[in-house]
C-alpha cells in the first residue's frame, strides 16, 4: 500500500474476531421398522430398446384420483325461473324507462305550446296597440298626397 521509504505507517489497530457458538444438533429419533408383506407381488416387465438392450424392471401402476363428487343437476324449471324474472325485470325498466321520455317529450310540448301562444300574443297585442294608438291620438297625414292632392285642387 505505502512504499517502502514511506514514514507514514497506518496505525495497528486491534481486531476482535467472534466465532459463533453453534447449537447443538436436534436428536431425531427413527420410526421403528415394521416389516410388512405386500398384498401381491408386483409383475416384472422387460422391454427390448431398440439397439438390442433389455431392460427390466416393476411396472409402476398410475395413480388414480379420487373421484370428484358428482355436482346436482340444476333443473330445468329454476333455469326457466330465473331467466324469466330476468326477463321480467328488464320490461319492467323498459316501461319504466319509456314512461319517463314520454313524460318529458310532453312537458317539452307543452312549453313550446306555451312558448309559441306568448309570443304569438305578444306580436297580436303589439298590434292592437299600436293601431289604437294611432286612431286615437290623432289624424296621421301622408303630406305628399296631400301635397299633391292641393296641387291637383288648384290645377
Amino acid at each position: 500500500m505505502y512504499p517502502d521509504h514511506s514514514r507514514n505507517v497506518p496505525a495497528q489497530r486491534a481486531v476482535e474476531v467472534h466465532h459463533p457458538t453453534p447449537y447443538p444438533p436436534a436428536v431425531v429419533t427413527p420410526a421403528p421398522v415394521v416389516p410388512v408383506q405386500p398384498n401381491a407381488v408386483p409383475a416384472v416387465a422387460s422391454i427390448v430398446l431398440p439397439d438390442g438392450r433389455v431392460v427390466t424392471g416393476y411396472a409402476i401402476n398410475p395413480a388414480h384420483p379420487e373421484p370428484v363428487a358428482a355436482k346436482p343437476a340444476v333443473s330445468r324449471a329454476a333455469v326457466n325461473v330465473a331467466l324469466g324474472g330476468v326477463g321480467f325485470l328488464a320490461v319492467c325498466g323498459g316501461l319504466i324507462l319509456l314512461t319517463s321520455f314520454i313524460a318529458a317529450l310532453t312537458a317539452f310540448i307543452t312549453q313550446l305550446i306555451t312558448l309559441a301562444a306568448v309570443i304569438f300574443g305578444g306580436w297580436i297585442a303589439v298590434q292592437i296597440f299600436s293601431a289604437s294608438g294611432h286612431q286615437g291620438g290623432g289624424t296621421t297625414v301622408n303630406i305628399r298626397k296631400a301635397v299633391i292632392k292641393r296641387n291637383h285642387f288648384h290645377s
